[in-house]
């Protein structure tokens, strides 16, 4: 877009001068602000896309209360919001808990790709401290990371704990600052509605920095502190995705969705037979299956988040809920061709063999094999470590149980492992799983984020631990994979557009821009007025925007002068046309002279050319007849003005 260059040309006897501006412009204002006293639990969620955020909060006041945000390079010295600040109302209610109070949500919209953003939340006069994330690319390439089970409070020690979590997060983050989604694995707390573990999960900003994608854990259910703290998008809270079918008093509901080329369904495993109250396991297959018919297509990658590891290898890989789940889940995931599922509860590391409809895929998969191709229905199970060292579970041994559906026997390659595990592993140290999304792979990875030294509660607290430091220290990996997806029969062939400049608007005036000389005014026979006629110089409008936004070029005359003589500009008129037709653009409307008819003529601006929006990209030439006409009153002289043409686009 050309913006603040002016071109003039002249016309004589008048003559005329041809000018340009471009309308842009904004105005800023900073009011003050002061931190709040009354907002607390700040945190930053998972939206329904890319550009969407989701902030949560809680408030001691029941007043009307927003998020208000905007791009950080904007506000002012001292951190002050501009005057144009974007504000999204909050919703929320009382809180079912202890804490007492009133929690409050709000969905951020609209966000921009690779843009740093400040937001606060509250009211005028009472607004919270001043956080910040930032976008990235809204297509391509990206990382993400999921935790294990925090669940704070677990080992006793609210501080330890909180102490682990908070420096898994520092470490991860610190190792990945271009991650771009935080996802839980479930159990945020141990106690559903005790307030002081939620406070110390809420502890560190990174939670303020990057979206969380919360999961819901059998110690998160009990009680509505999780739905109040965790607010997430697209989420059905049907009764049958409840444990207890009801909710009043419970958390529940499962969600999707699409981040990139990934579309990620979450689901409430805490609800999983029908003689609890709720729909079940069928219900979240039901649940499942719609929503893969719906927007399977929106990506590349399926990825499936619930607590309830039904691969595992520790306390819980043997109890009977697990059992019922992995005989309901497997067929109609492997069916669905979901790629990765992600799972906690059980305190341990375990990467599955792949498994298609319950059973191991590939006989001939080897145990810790670092490449592995799914074919078709193979799907890919991981269960996460503990994230903050609150809890650890050893691993236990297989039984005779069988070795597919919910057996739990041996696997045949690896005896001291179940059957559906590639790799197990237990150091009692934390650990996160990152995830790298590629154009055709997936990369899964367990790093240590600690080691036996604190903070790490459980150790500290009298548990053994088998971690080496020396060559198993903080960012080493315990286990990594790629998966390759199946591709069918058929050869699938793929490109990759890079991201491409937004293109541009602007005009050039054809030639050499030379006076527009309309000649000598010849007075008419038996009349009272003079006349003179002539042409523009062609103006040149290219428009190479991927947005295809409207455009239009205006234009307008001040008076004709001759040192102290002048007439009024009103006496010119035009009547443009296309010289070369392009860039969807229309001539404007004809304007006479304001002699005729007493009209402003070119004193007031008028349309020389324009396109709507969705126009097809390229070039035109615009061009006039200027028609001048005055009375014969005008004293002798040579008169000039200028034209000024205005190019406007959103």
């Amino acid at each position: 877009m050309r913006t603040n260059h002016r071109h003039r040309l002249a016309v004589s006897a008048t003559t005329v001068f041809l000018g340009v501006s471009v309308a842009l412009g904004s105005g800023l204002a900073t009011p003050a602000f002061a931190d709040s006293t009354t907002v607390s639990a700040v945190i930053l969620g998972v939206g329904a896309n890319e550009a969407q955020r989701i902030v949560t909060w809680y408030s001691t006041v029941d007043v009307a209360q927003q998020v208000q945000v905007a791009p950080t390079a904007t506000l002012g010295a001292n951190g002050e919001f501009p005057a144009d600040a974007v504000t999204f109302a909050a919703t929320g209610a009382a809180n079912i808990a202890t804490s007492g109070g009133f929690n409050r949500h709000s969905t951020i919209t609209g966000l921009r790709e690779n843009t740093s953003y400040s937001y606060r939340v509250g009211s005028a006069g009472d607004w919270s401290t001043v956080y910040a994330f930032s976008t990235q690319d809204f297509e391509g390439d990206y990382d993400f990371l999921f935790y294990g089970d925090p669940q704070i409070g677990a080992s006793g020690n609210v501080a330890k704990d909180q102490a682990g979590w908070t420096d898994t997060l520092d470490v991860s983050l610190t190792a990945n600052p271009k991650a771009e989604l935080l996802v839980s694995g479930g159990d945020q707390v141990e106690t559903a509605n005790t307030e002081s573990q939620w406070n110390a999960f809420l502890a560190s900003d990174k939670l303020r920095q990057y979206p969380w994608a919360a999961t819901i854990g059998n110690h998160d259910v009990g009680g509505k502190a999780y739905e109040q703290h965790l607010y997430t998008p697209n989420t059905d809270r049907s009764t049958a995705y409840y444990a207890d079918g009801k909710g009043t008093a419970t958390s529940g509901g499962d969600y999707w969705y699409v981040y990139k080329d990934t579309l990620f369904i979450d689901l409430n495993s805490n609800s999983y037979a029908t003689s609890q109250g709720g729909g079940g396991d069928a219900a979240h297959v039901a649940y499942v299956t719609d929503v893969i018919n719906k927007h399977g297509s929106e990506a590349k990658w399926t990825v499936l988040v619930y607590h309830h590891s039904i691969y595992s290898a520790a306390s819980h890989a043997k109890d009977a809920d697990n059992k019922v789940r992995r005989v309901d889940f497997p067929a109609t995931f492997s069916k669905l061709s979901v790629d990765l599922v992600l799972q906690g509860h059980d305190h341990v590391y375990t990467r599955s063999y792949l498994i298609k409809n319950g059973a191991k895929a590939n006989p001939d998969e080897q145990p810790g094999q670092s490449e592995v191709f799914a074919g078709p229905g193979g799907v890919l199970y991981v269960t996460a470590n503990s994230a903050s060292g609150s809890k650890y579970y050893d691993i236990t041994t297989p039984d005779s149980s069988g070795t597919s559906g919910a057996g739990n026997g041996a696997d045949p390659l690896k005896p001291e492992d179940y059957w559906y595990n590639s790799v197990q592993n237990q150091e009692h140290v934390r650990s996160y799983v990152k995830v790298q999304v590629r154009n055709d792979k997936l990369v899964v990875e367990d790093v240590r984020s600690g080691t036996c030294a604190a903070p790490n509660a459980s150790v500290e607290l009298g548990l053994s631990c088998s971690n080496d430091a020396a060559t198993k220290g903080v960012g080493t990996v315990v286990d990594k994979v790629t998966v390759h997806p199946y591709h069918g029969d058929n050869q699938d062939i793929q490109v990759n557009v890079p991201a491409l400049a937004p293109g541009e608007f602007g005009w050039t005036i054809d030639g050499q821009n030379g006076l527009v000389d309309l000649g000598t005014a010849a007075q008419q026979k038996d009349a009272f007025f003079l006349s003179a006629d002539g042409k523009i110089n062609p103006i040149k409008v290219t428009d190479s925007r991927r947005t295809l936004s409207p455009w239009a070029l205006s234009a307008s005359v001040g008076d004709f002068a001759d040192a102290a003589k002048s007439f009024s500009g009103a006496y010119l008129g035009w009547s443009p046309y296309l010289v070369t037709k392009g860039a969807g653009a229309t001539a404007g409307s004809a304007v006479a002279s304001g002699y005729d008819n007493g009209g402003k003529g070119l004193s007031e601006s008028a349309v020389l050319g324009s396109a709507a929006q969705g126009h097809a990209r390229g070039s035109a030439v615009l061009g006039a007849d200027l028609g001048l006409k005055f009375p014969d009153s005008v004293d002798k002289g040579n008169y000039r003005t200028t034209l000024t043409i205005t190019a406007l686009s959103s």
